[in-house]
Parts: C-alpha cells; structure tokens; sequence
C-alpha cells in the first residue's frame, strides 16, 4: 500500500488530483484509515491511475474518463479513442483552413502594396 504521497510521486499525478479524481469518484483510494484519514492506494489503482494519465493526455474530459471508469471492461474504450480521434483530425483540418485563409489574406495585402 502506498500513501497518497507516494502514490503522487509513483504515478506523476499530483496529490491534488489524486483528491479530486476521488471526490468524483474517479480513482478512489483503495484503503482510508479510520484514525486519521490517511488515504492508500494499491498496486492495482497505478494501472488506473497510468489509464487516467493517458486519457486526460489525449483530450479526455473528466466526464469521459468517468464514463471509462464505469465501463470496467474497457468495451467501449476503443470506440471512444476512435471518435476522439476523428475529432482531432477534424480539428486539425479546421485549422489548416483558418492558416490557408490567413496566407490568403496576407498575399492579397501584399499584392496590394
């Protein structure tokens, strides 16, 4: 078992985080001591915790990582990088747009002078 500060450095989630991901329920700490409140965590929340790393990497919203979360056999995680993968080239596309408009305009201010 690790506390919530070595988990914190373990997983390179801050303790913050770790705290709030508990607070929505998102990665809960695996044990919290009665006495005292400390929060542990096991060598089964690094998996998660190196999951919610990737996702949150990646563009994932909190709400969506839930989502993850509560699907525990992961069936829907392919679908899910899927579409948020056809997102981001959207995205991407968008933006190769709005740059041609912008060399546009600044050719045709050129053209101009």
């Amino acid at each position: 078992m690790y506390k919530i500060s070595e988990f914190a450095k373990l997983t390179g989630l801050s303790k913050e985080t770790l705290r709030y991901y508990a607070e929505v329920k998102l990665l809960e700490p695996a044990y919290i001591d009665p006495k005292n409140n400390y929060r542990y965590y096991d060598d089964g929340s690094i998996f998660l915790a190196t999951l919610l790393t990737k996702l949150r990497k990646i563009g994932f919203t909190i709400q969506e990582m839930i989502s993850v979360m509560e699907d525990e056999s992961f069936a829907n995680l392919e679908t899910l990088l899927i579409q948020k993968k056809r997102n981001i080239l959207q995205q991407i596309h968008d933006l190769q747009l709005q740059v041609e408009e912008i060399d546009g305009f600044l050719a045709s201010g050129k053209e101009e002078t």
